[in-house]
């Protein structure tokens, strides 16, 4: 079983390389009621995403950063440091689930694990890759539950 808790510092890896069970942790980002306003500004506008007083007498109970938020971060983590594929995460559809809000003082990492590998029979060369990639906080709460699937290629000639 492979782990690459630094993928920057290791090797990329082709479709050959990669088996199920395979497990991968990303580095960490942390997160502040800034960054969790400013995205919502730009991308979900919602008071309990942009307003402090609004959002504790929300749903949330408090400011809680959007699910799209959380998935941005959670790709940029990914890319950055928690799957090192050779031709980059190129996604072809999956599931997501948010369990808990993603909050200020927040520190993400995501943890992977590749649950299948299904070779192409109309393209040679490369595979859908099935993930299991949870969203962690420094509690070790899930924020994310994403079940992505990956096309991945094979090491050229």
């Amino acid at each position: 079983m492979a782990a690459y808790p630094d993928p920057g510092a290791a090797r990329r890896l082709f479709l050959q390389d990669l088996a199920v069970g395979d497990r991968f942790v990303s580095g960490t980002h942390a997160l502040d009621a800034a960054q969790i306003k400013a995205f919502a500004f730009q991308f979900d506008p919602q008071p309990f995403h942009t307003d402090e007083e609004a959002a504790h007498g929300s749903f949330f109970g408090g400011l809680a950063a959007s699910g799209w938020h959380t998935a941005a971060l959670t790709m940029k983590l990914l890319v950055e440091s928690g799957i090192p594929l050779a031709n980059g995460i190129i996604g072809s559809g999956g599931e997501l689930q948010w369990p808990q809000p993603t909050r200020p003082g927040d520190v993400l990492r995501v943890e992977s694990e590749v649950t299948g590998i299904v070779p192409s029979r109309s393209k040679p060369g490369r595979a859908m890759v099935s993930m299991h990639c949870r969203t962690l906080n420094q509690r070790g709460e899930v924020l994310q539950d994403f079940r992505p699937k990956l096309v991945v290629h094979a090491r050229p000639a």
